[in-house]
């Protein structure tokens, strides 16, 4: 059963600066995704209220 999830960028001054949906089957494919949409920012990856990881861009 699909699930939805909520991926933010994080601007450097804490602040959401984009938000995308997912739909994934599962938490380990919507953090893949969340790691794949990792740019200048990075992305925090939600459930609903259940925070499920943060992603930092590499250096």
């Amino acid at each position: 059963m699909a699930v939805e999830y909520k991926a933010y960028g994080i601007g450097p001054d804490g602040h959401i600066v984009d938000r995308v949906d997912l739909v994934c089957d599962d938490d380990d494919d919507a953090k893949e995704r969340a790691r794949q949409l990792v740019g200048a920012y990075p992305v925090e990856l939600w459930q609903g209220e259940r925070f499920l990881g943060r992603f930092e861009p590499s250096s």
